[in-house]
């Protein structure tokens, strides 16, 4: 099964994301969710980054914060909401919100 996780919170328990079984976990970055593509908590990256090499951020939620995908892990692909929905569709037979 392909599971598609959008994440909308900066502080999200990583446990949670750890326990969900999926033969090919997806993570999209979403609200506040987009702060761990950017930000270097203490000086290391995000724990989330090294889940799942499908990795997407939503540019609109970037801009949003003062953010800017010149600022984005290499890891990580920039989508718009017309990204997402051909990711969400095309890429997960599930999706959950985080």
């Amino acid at each position: 099964m392909k599971l598609g996780v959008l994440v909308s919170d900066y502080k999200i328990c990583v446990e949670t994301i750890d326990r969900m079984k999926s033969d090919n976990l997806g993570l999209v970055l979403v609200q506040n969710g987009v702060y761990h593509a950017v930000l270097k908590e203490g000086g290391k990256e995000s724990s989330l980054l090294g889940k799942t090499p499908r990795l997407y951020v939503l540019s609109e939620d970037l801009q949003s914060r003062g953010l800017s995908a010149e600022q984005v892990d290499k890891r990580v692909k920039v989508i718009d909401y017309s990204g997402l929905v051909d990711v969400i569709f095309n890429d997960f037979d599930k999706v959950a919100w985080l």
